[in-house]
């Protein structure tokens, strides 16, 4: 199981540091410490090199222009028996094999920042020569710091849409919501806490009762109320498309990473 596994860290950009501190907030992963390098300092080892030997498990979180300069580095020192986790938005799993010794277990993730705090998701799949112990390595992994989806790799592009990029759409709604309760009279802390809160409470609804938003989104709109204006102002504003679009355009950006990301690994 992971936790008996010696975890490394490549790369330490958002995603990588939220992984970092959620990580090693969980007991299950506080008791052997994980291995990490960024540019200049590699904490646990003197390098990459020596971190990819003495880890079982390593998570490559570099930018997506640095993966062909760092696979070139570690690849050959990637045994067989260990397991790489790729967090590297739009670089495929035929990528990273592509990069690494022949048989290396690959398994790409998408997680997101919410992880920091034990709330992320993840979405996982696996490499050609993965099996499923390296997946309840990851999910293991992942679990941790929030829940995980299986996905097909070609779904992955429209993960990083939603899920990768969704909190900063969150983040808007939230400023929003907390600028409006200040503008109807709220302090700001007041109006911080309950739009907060409210956001919190209606994603737990949705995952506890499994029903349909439009069908909770009915339960709070009474005839003739307040709830009702409030849509209608949301509907006229296209909110709901603006919402879709946004998902839309990151997949789009991702995908368009991946190919640029095709283009130069050939050069």
């Amino acid at each position: 199981m992971a936790r008996h596994h010696k975890l490394g860290i490549l790369g330490l950009g958002r995603m990588g540091k939220c992984l970092l501190e959620g990580l090693s907030k969980q007991p299950a992963f506080s008791s052997n410490p994980i291995w990490f390098s960024t540019r200049g300092f590699v904490s646990g080892a003197k390098s990459n090199i020596e971190l990819v030997k003495n880890c079982d498990v390593i998570i490559l979180a570099v930018k997506p222009q640095n993966v062909a300069e760092v696979l070139k580095e570690i690849g050959p020192h990637l045994e067989k028996g260990k397991t790489l986790i790729s967090i590297v938005a739009s670089i495929s799993t035929a990528e990273i094999e592509n990069g690494v010794s022949q048989g290396t277990s690959v398994v790409r993730a998408m997680p997101n920042t919410p992880a920091l705090v034990g709330e992320g998701i993840t979405a996982l799949c696996l490499g050609k020569s993965a099996t499923k112990a390296n997946l309840e390595v990851a999910k293991e992994i992942f679990e941790a710091v929030g829940k995980v989806v299986l996905v097909d790799e070609k779904q992955m592009d429209a993960v990083t849409g939603l899920s990768g990029c969704g909190p900063a759409y969150l983040y808007v709604i939230l400023e929003s919501l907390t600028d409006a309760g200040i503008k109807v009279g709220l302090p700001r802390e007041v109006a911080t806490q309950l739009a907060s809160q409210t956001v919190l409470g209606a994603a737990r609804m949705l995952q506890v009762t499994q029903r349909h938003p439009a069908a909770l989104k009915d339960e709070v709109t009474t005839p003739a109320g307040c709830t009702i204006d409030g849509l209608l102002e949301l509907e006229e504003g296209k909110l709901r498309v603006t919402l879709i679009k946004a998902v839309v355009q990151a997949t789009k950006r991702a995908r368009a990473l991946a190919k640029k990301a095709n283009v130069e690994g050939a050069k």
